[in-house]
Parts: C-alpha cells; structure tokens; sequence
C-alpha cells in the first residue's frame, strides 16, 4: 500500500516537473523582439467627414499649441486596483465594462483640454488582463478627427502568474495622436536585460513621430515609456542614452524635440519630500532622474519648474501595492523634455485624483518659431 502511495506521489510531481519544463519552454520559445528602426503607419482621422489635416504653421513665439502624455494603466487602475508587481494582488480588470470605462473616462478628461498632440502609453489591443478590449479602436472613436501611430510595445507569452487570476497573454504599446499632418514614424527598439529577467521587461520601446511645420524643419514627438521592471542600472542607462542620441540627431537637423511619457523615475528628484511619502527614496523603486545626463540644449519641463520654485502641479503617478485611498505613495514620473528651440508656457499635471489610472495625465503648451 505505502509503495503505491509513493508511486502516486512520485507521478504526479513527475507530471508536475514536466509540466513547468513545457510551460517554461513555451514561454522561452514564444518570446521575441520586434526589429529596431520599424516604420510605422501613420493612419488617417476614423471620421471621413472630417477636414483634411493641416500642416503644422508657426507662430509667433507665443502661439500656444497642446501635448499631453498619459499612461492609460491597460484600462484596469481604477481606485480600487493594486498591481501584483507592486506588492498588491491585483492582475486582471474587474470586466470589460471596467477597461472600457476607465478608457474612456482618461479620453473624456483629456479632449478637455482642447489637446493638438495626445501620447499614450499602456494601451492593450488584445490582452487577458484587459478582457480582450481593443483599447486603441475605442481612442480613435475618442479623436476621430486625429491622425494616429500606434507602436507595439510589447507582445506577450501567456504569464499563469498569480495562479489565482493569471495575468495571461498580452499585446499593448502606445498611441500617438495628432490634428495636424504627419510626415512619418518610427519604432525604436530600446535595450532590455538579456537575462530571464527579460520575461518581465518584455520588448520597450519609443515611437518618433515627425511632425511637418510650414517652416520647413519638423515637431518631433518621442513617445517614452522606459523600464521600471526588471532593469538595472546599466539597462536604464543605455535606454536613456540611446534616447538622448536620438533627440541630439533631431535638434541637430534644426528640428523641434519634444519627449513625453512614463520615464518611470521621479521626474523632480524629491517626490518623496514634495508629497509626503512614507516610503523614503533609498527604499523607493522610484528612483531621481538622471538629471545630469540630460543633453544640453534640452530641459525637463517639471525639474526646470521645481527649480525656479514654479512647480505647483499634483503627483503623475500613485503606488499601486494597494488601492488608492489619496493617502499612498505618489511620484511626478510622466514628463516632458524639450529642446531649446521649444518654448514652455505652461506644463502641468492633469489632476484626476487617479479615477481612471494610476497616472494622472500630464499636458504642456508650448510655442514654435521660427529660427
């Protein structure tokens, strides 16, 4: 009787072992990288009763013309969300009602503020955790008469993690939307772990849309998401460096830069102070920005504005270990970095007290002229 007990015992972990062994390879065998220097396609406005779209024209300096960056948090970060990542239990939206809602509700709050340039970041077209909710067919339903670039991020393997509600397979990236023409895009493959630690990481990357303006030179938008999970130091590094070099070129050419979206650090360098944090920032994962790496020539909107003693704006970002209560963790992480030829007359937060993400969006008007 105990031998065929033990018998049974050893079966079923033998059964189990070979199962992870198939699992991980699948895992392993199904991840892949998009190519680096991807073009991708500008699509025309969804509503074809709308005005051709017009070329970009210049001011006088003080024109005011609107970007807004804002991390849609794949639709399931309503207040009551915590993210598994983040120490909470979280993984998957409570429904497709819910995904749809907080979409939604993101979209209504921005087309507020009258934008011409709209950068998301964590959109799901196709995603266990987002109830197979195409995120970017409900934006475009939001700005029919924008043009849109979409930039896969990142297109993954079925993750049976937590087992109680797996995160699932998941395919996102990030949209950018314009009311003007656009010229051209492109998908930059931003360098990750090549460690397992990649799994987590997956595939980062940033969209370059230009932007033609009636001077002859281009906008130049960079839709920025760069790593928080599964990154060191040296990974980071090489992200923000291939970043930089990327604008230097673009500036070069005489070009307007403008980079916005989740850098995933603290984007002022004392958040923690700024808003009270419990969570010092040694103990943080919210680490400073590089602020000494940024190229001259280019500023951070919100630091420039920290430093002037203008800064007067709510959190980007909450933690999300548990739900959101106003009293959790909070972080400046969603930016703009300009190039000296841009002039900011306005940057800030777009306070939405986390209703529908756990980033609030954040704008800047700004003005071009010519040289």
């Amino acid at each position: 009787m105990r031998k065929k007990v033990l018998v049974g015992i050893l079966s079923v972990a033998g059964a189990v072992v070979v199962a992870a062994a198939i699992y991980v390879a699948y895992v392993m065998l199904g991840y892949y990288r998009l190519e680096d220097n991807l073009e991708l396609q500008a699509m025309p406005p969804a509503n074809e009763a709308a005005e051709p779209l017009a070329q970009l024209e210049l001011g006088d300096g003080l024109t005011p013309i609107t970007v807004v960056a804002a991390n849609l948090g794949f639709g399931a970060y309503g207040p009551d969300f915590d993210f598994f990542m983040d120490g909470g239990s979280g993984s998957v939206a409570q429904s497709a009602d819910y995904v749809r809602s907080n979409v939604l509700g993101s979209a209504e709050a921005i087309k507020g503020l009258n934008p011409d340039f709209v950068m998301f970041q964590e959109v799901d077209v196709h995603g266990t955790r987002s109830h197979d909710v195409d995120e970017y067919a409900l934006l475009v339903d939001a700005f029919p008469n924008d043009a849109s670039v979409f930039a896969q991020n990142y297109d993954s393997p079925y993750l049976a993690w937590p087992p109680y509600a797996p995160h699932g397979a998941n395919r996102a990236g990030m949209v950018t939307f314009s009311r003007y023409e656009v010229e051209g895009a492109l998908r930059r493959s931003l360098p990750i772990s090549d460690s397992f630690s990649k799994l987590l990481d997956l595939d980062r990357c940033y969209s370059i849309t230009r932007i033609p303006t009636s001077s002859g030179v281009d906008l130049v938008l960079f839709n920025v998401h760069l790593s928080a999970y599964g990154a060191d130091a040296q990974v980071m590094q090489g992200q923000r460096d291939m970043l930089y070099e990327d604008m230097r070129k673009e500036r070069d050419a005489g070009n307007y830069v403008i980079a916005g979206g989740d850098f995933n650090h603290d984007m002022i360098g004392v958040s923690n102070e700024v808003f009270g944090n419990a969570t010092d920032t040694e103990a943080s994962w919210a680490k400073p920005f590089d602020f000494a790496g940024v190229p001259e020539g280019f500023t951070v909107a919100c630091k420039a504005q920290l430093d002037a003693g203008e800064f007067d704006s709510a959190a980007t970002c909450r933690d999300a270990g548990r739900p959101y209560d106003g009293t959790n963790d909070r972080w400046v992480m969603d930016a703009f970095v300009y190039s000296d030829n841009v002039r900011c007359l306005e940057q800030k937060t777009l306070d939405l007290d986390f209703a529908y993400s756990d980033h609030n969006p954040v704008y800047m008007r700004f003005a071009l002229a010519g040289e």
